[in-house]
């Protein structure tokens, strides 16, 4: 029965881990992440309210039974007597009415579905975005907490050695001191970052959609996604501004406010309505009653207004001073998205430059540190020297973990104005 417990117990494990690569997780955000459904639906809202509009040009039906009673009530005229039997009354209504304004709503639901779904497209590549800055986020981290982990598996080596010696007379009991210090202040940044990747985890499960006891390994490593050479090429690409979702969304909204002009101008067209009606009035009593109700009937309307006192005329004029703002605000924004690019083309160039800087520092602190801690081992520096390399190796991978983020903010920001 233990076996059994074990080997389900393995198997929830199982169900319960994600092993995504990088293309993986982008994938299943897109499946499941709330905000990218939710933009989908806003597509599908605006696909239904554009067939509801549309449903106002086509026929309307009504079918309509009336029941009359006049509990045995009787009319004399002239000596006579006419009863009053009870009656009902079966009635089918077709009707259709039509105006310009109504079809120029359904063109301005088409615009409105174009905007929806350029949102969708802009929500979809900042979902695949923050995904990929998540992920690359915490394969940084595991980098660097290995490298903490090699940096301490070396002073644990030196502090114990240190301890030897101190046992032995060869070394002061201060500098052990110094080593067990230095080695607390090394575990602490260990556990600092240890417990930010451990939010970055659960971060990545937030952007993913999935469920929070889910556990995720990641299979795509470092060197796969972070390319210097494929990022700088980003810069020389140039900025095609028509494929900026910001950009489209505002030409959409251009249009819009353009049909409103057309549409306050429609306000002067006329309303055609027609209709055609049945009949069937039936008399429950003995004697068929007075019937004058046409079994079947037709009409139609034809409505042009007239005068309302200037108040179309200040439609359209005010359609047109909203427009002229819409234009003024495209031009403006157009013109800080091409700002923009240059600037997001200028901080990615310096993110790189920093960062091959940074790559190279840490390599350098790297090579003092154990070429400190191997002349330490032979009584040729000091305590206070590996104290300082090892210092200067913690920060210098400080300083490279920010650095390859800077990269990778840079990048997904320029990805994002140029929509790749």
């Amino acid at each position: 029965m233990l076996t059994i417990l074990a080997i389900s117990s393995i198997s929830a494990q199982e169900k319960n881990t994600l092993r995504l690569s990088l293309t993986d997780a982008r994938d299943y955000a897109l499946k499941h992440n709330y905000t990218m459904q939710n933009a989908a639906l806003d597509v599908q809202k605006n696909e239904v309210a554009k067939w509801e509009t549309l449903t106002t040009l086509l026929p309307q039906g009504k079918l309509g039974f009336d029941y009359s009673n006049m509990c045995g009530y009787n009319i004399n005229m002239s000596g006579m007597t006419i009863p009053m039997n009870p009656y009902g009354t079966l009635s089918l209504t077709a009707s259709v009415a039509v105006t310009a304004q109504q079809i120029m709503g359904v063109i301005l639901q088409n615009i409105a579905i174009d905007m929806s779904d350029i949102n969708r497209k802009k929500t979809e590549l900042a979902t695949v975005s923050d995904v990929k800055n998540v992920y690359v986020s915490i394969l940084v981290m595991e980098d660097i907490v290995g490298l903490l982990d090699s940096s301490l598996t070396n002073m644990l080596r030196l502090e114990q050695s240190t301890i030897e010696s101190v046992k032995a007379g060869a070394a002061e009991q201060i500098n052990a001191d110094k080593l067990s210090v230095q080695v607390a202040s090394l575990r602490n940044s260990i556990n600092t970052q240890r417990r930010s990747l451990e939010m970055l985890y659960n971060a990545l499960l937030l952007q993913l959609g999935a469920d929070v006891n889910t556990n995720i390994e990641l299979t795509t490593k470092l060197d796969e996604i972070f390319s210097i050479d494929d990022m700088a090429k980003m810069t020389l690409g140039g900025f095609h501004i028509e494929q900026n979702h910001d950009y489209q969304l505002l030409q959409q909204n251009a249009e819009l406010s353009k049909k409103q002009i057309l549409s306050a101008w429609l306000a002067f067209t006329p309303t055609i309505s027609a209709y055609y009606q049945y009949s069937n009035k039936t008399y429950f009593g003995r004697d068929e009653g007075f019937n004058m109700t046409p079994p079947h009937m037709v009409g139609g309307t034809f409505s042009l207004p007239i005068f309302q006192s200037g108040t179309r005329i200040a439609s359209i004029k005010k359609a047109r001073i909203a427009y002229q703002e819409t234009l003024n605000s495209k031009q403006q924004a157009e013109d800080g998205l091409r700002v923009q690019y240059n600037q997001l083309c200028y901080d990615l160039t310096s993110a790189i430059e920093s960062y091959n800087i940074q790559k190279e520092n840490i390599t350098i602190t790297k090579r003092v540190l154990d070429n400190t801690s191997e002349k330490y081992r032979y009584g040729r520096a000091s305590s206070l020297e590996i104290t300082n390399a090892s210092t200067d190796l913690i920060t210098a991978q400080s300083n490279y973990v920010q650095a390859v983020m800077n990269v990778i903010t840079a990048q997904i920001s320029l990805e994002k104005l140029l929509c790749e």
